[in-house]
């Protein structure tokens, strides 16, 4: 029998590599859902291609010019996330969520009772709304799997280990285009040098945050999240080859380590073929890579973010939308060229210590409207402090 499936952001760059596998496998998979936001062109390409029957394009402008462009094909196309229950009939197999930002929430949210696995590629969804999806998860009995390469392969190594038998969890950060760079250097880097990352092909926004470092910030938080692991126990390790992407110590003295080569389709593809253990093209085992692994402790005068750690409140709060709000609008502020790449960091630690942002950390989201309507404010804050 077919697997059906469906992805939220399949016009990304993940919903791409996700495609990507399933076209190899064509026969096997059905797919019944793909979203995007505005490029309408490639979603009908794909949903041509792939004969899905159902689309959501969440731009008013690009859902108009698709309807239009659609009007004699027989495709449904949908405006926003409220039709999940005439779309999804019954529970799906697999759902792919990787829908960019805050706004991957609420279709997050929404979709797990309506499929048996939910795979989540969106950060800020872990981050900011990580109770209310684990609500939701034991709710409809749906299964969560990690997709960034650092979780899944904390996820396959620790392989339903207690907790009480991790000893600390290590995550791998390449360093991205700066690592040896000096502060003076990095100073005035302009948007094009930010974006260059050494290893990985990622869209602007996840480029800027790996050159700041802030990126590996939300992975820590993500990681005690997802793994109910105290942030003492979760530690950062340069490698600037990006070939492991985790190492977890033991109590038991013994320290196991995944690696793989830099490309998101190896864990993208482990969590469609969950236990099936099917067959991947790949390259060879890179040894020279593994005689030199480089493994440092990371500079935190490099990447002064990292302090932030420090400051963070053991339980999940309305702190973290503080966090993540901030630093996302002051990336769209460098990359429209209205504030330098330092003042990034800079202005992170100055807003978040601002005393009506402290309170939120005794706060828990009781609801995706205090995500939202916090996450409105803290924009128009960030706007009029630093524009």
């Amino acid at each position: 029998m077919k697997k059906k499936i469906s992805i939220l952001g399949s016009t990304g760059s993940i919903g791409k590599n996700l495609l990507n596998i399933v076209k190899a496998d064509k026969k096997n998979f059905n797919v019944i859902l793909l979203t995007a936001k505005n490029n309408y062109k490639l979603l009908l390409k794909q949903a041509n291609y792939f004969n899905v029957k159902n689309i959501i394009i969440t731009d008013l402008n690009s859902y108009k010019k698709a309807i239009k462009i659609n009007k004699n094909k027989k495709i449904n196309i949908y405006n926003n996330f409220n039709f999940f229950d005439k779309i999804l009939r019954s529970k799906i197999d697999y759902t792919m969520s990787s829908i960019i930002g805050l706004d991957g929430l609420y279709p997050t949210l929404e979709i797990i009772k309506y499929t048996k696995i939910i795979a989540i590629a969106n950060k800020e969804a872990i981050i900011c709304g990580w109770d209310l999806i684990k609500k939701k998860l034991k709710t409809h009995n749906t299964k969560f799997l990690p997709v960034d390469s650092e979780h899944f392969s904390i996820w396959k190594i620790i392989n339903y280990e207690k907790n009480k038998n991790i000893d600390q969890i290590f995550l791998t950060a390449s360093g991205g285009p700066f690592l040896h760079k000096s502060i003076n250097q990095i100073k005035n880097v302009n948007i094009s040098e930010a974006l260059n990352h050494p290893n990985w092909k990622m869209g602007k926004k996840i480029s800027i945050d790996s050159a700041t470092m802030m990126n590996k910030v939300f992975e820590v938080i993500e990681t005690k999240n997802i793994f109910s692991t105290p942030y003492k126990k979760i530690s950062i390790l340069i490698h600037p080859k990006s070939y492991i992407h985790a190492i977890v110590k033991f109590n038991d003295g013994t320290i196991k380590f995944l690696a793989h080569e830099p490309s998101m389709k190896i864990p993208i593809f482990n969590t469609l073929y969950l236990n099936q253990y099917k067959k991947i093209i790949s390259n060879k085992l890179d040894i020279d890579i593994l005689n030199n692994l480089k493994l440092q402790k990371i500079d935190n005068k490099l990447f002064p973010v990292i302090d932030i750690l420090n400051y963070l409140p053991s339980k999940s709060s309305l702190f973290e939308t503080v966090l993540v709000t901030t630093n996302d609008q002051l990336v769209n502020l460098f990359l429209k060229g209205k504030i330098r790449f330092f003042d990034i960091s800079k202005n992170i630690s100055k807003i978040i210590n601002l005393k009506e942002f402290q309170k939120f950390k005794k706060k828990k989201p009781k609801n995706i409207q205090d995500i939202h309507i916090l996450s409105n404010y803290v924009r128009l804050k960030v706007n009029s402090l630093c524009v």
